[in-house]
């Protein structure tokens, strides 16, 4: 287990306060677990308050020792009640702020009412875009942190080799490489700020299961094994010649890498094999024409544009009526970070220090689904690449 070193935690605060300058807020308050861990190096439940100079406050409410020893912070008080927040922040000579950040994405009402009820005159406004711009650009600390979770991501892959066979059903494949990735340090839990995006280790299927839709913003959903999560692994059986999915999520000390390999007991039918290559060449395309400076949207019109003239318009990123409008998604903490290789996303551009995950998967309905995943980062040297399994696709005798 690391802990987030105190330089980091308190260059990212700053980071934060820059942008609060540029936006006129007087603070940012954040109560967020994956936006908490970020600043604060720890998930104890509380209210950090980031004031636009000067040192952050983290309020602890449940457990303030336990955040006192995995917090780099200089600052980190008990309290038991949203209502002590003016009395603690006048005792360390802050006054009481006019325009406050809230993270109004994943805020419940509940709370922004009454953080409203305790600054009544106060303006109030949605701070995640500037949280988000701050996440998006990763140090040196956090990029090793990912590359371990590479590593990770490989053993699960070279487990998937050992034990795939015919007649397993999807549920045992993720069981056994969950337990892999679990006895690996794996904590069990990808986070994804999205609303009601729930996923677990990542999405196992196999075949026509594959090419089953779902509620999820992914390419592919799967059945799951009932509709309360109606999403990857269920109890069908594997067969020979169908592509089997391994869409799996690293994770070392909070921070992910997102990787999909596909495995095949015997060779897979024509249409799939040249689906398979067609999208290696998308992933190429894009390591080739990727750069810093180059909008998000530019990024993705280019390597969709390539995908329609392939043949694929009405099966790229998912089954017609079901197509996600991305390509990519950046990662760090969360599986949904910035930057999205995405439709539209032309005022954004790509930086020095960005880390993503790119996904061109191609889904054919009653027959399944096939494509590549890797994550990779902007180094000051270009692009470079962080999972490292062989992209071939594997068959297995």
């Amino acid at each position: 287990m690391r802990l987030t070193p105190a330089t980091e935690l308190e260059y990212r605060c700053k980071k934060l306060q820059e942008h609060m300058l540029s936006d006129s807020l007087d603070a940012v308050i954040i109560v967020q677990n994956a936006d908490l861990f970020y600043f604060t190096g720890t998930v104890q439940s509380g209210n950090l308050y980031v004031p636009a100079s000067g040192q952050p406050l983290f309020m602890v409410r449940k457990e303030a020792g336990r955040a006192r020893m995995e917090s780099g912070l200089k600052e980190v008080i008990p309290f038991s009640s949203m209502k002590d927040i003016p009395a603690i922040l006048a005792q360390y000579g802050y006054s009481a702020p006019k325009r406050i950040g809230l993270e109004l994405d994943v805020l419940p009402v509940n709370f922004y009412e009454r953080y409203r009820a305790l600054y009544p005159t106060a303006a109030f406004s949605d701070a995640t875009p500037l949280i988000r711009m701050v996440r998006m650009i990763k140090s040196q600390y956090e990029i090793h942190l990912m590359k371990d979770a590479a590593d990770q991501a490989d053993r699960v892959y070279r487990r998937a080799r050992e034990v795939i066979r015919v007649g397993m059903t999807d549920l045992d494949v993720a069981a056994e490489l969950e337990y892999t990735a679990r006895k690996d340090g794996h904590q069990g839990l990808i986070r994804m700020r999205g609303f009601n995006s729930d996923i677990c280790y990542g999405h196992i299927f196999s075949g026509t299961d594959s090419a089953v839709p779902a509620y999820a913003d992914t390419p592919l959903g799967g059945m799951g094994l009932n509709p309360s999560f109606g999403q990857g692994a269920g109890l069908k059986q594997i067969e020979a010649h169908e592509p089997v999915i391994i869409d799996f999520v690293g994770c070392v000390d909070g921070y992910l890498s997102d990787q999909t390999r596909v495995f095949s007991v015997g060779e897979v039918s024509d249409r799939m094999r040249k689906a398979y290559d067609d999208m290696l060449e998308i992933q190429t395309l894009m390591m080739r024409v990727a750069e810093v400076g180059m909008s998000w949207g530019a990024l993705y019109d280019a390597c969709s544009r390539r995908a329609v003239e392939m043949g694929y318009a009405d099966s790229f990123m998912g089954a017609k009526g079901s197509q996600v409008s991305f390509i990519g998604h950046g990662l760090g903490v969360e599986i949904d970070e910035y930057p999205f290789i995405a439709r539209g996303f032309n005022h954004m551009a790509l930086e020095t220090g960005m880390a993503f995950a790119f996904e061109p998967k191609v889904v054919f309905p009653g027959e399944g689904a096939i494509g590549i995943e890797n994550t990779f980062y902007m180094s000051n040297e270009g692009l470079k690449r962080l999972t490292h399994s062989s992209d071939d696709l594997v068959i297995l005798s």
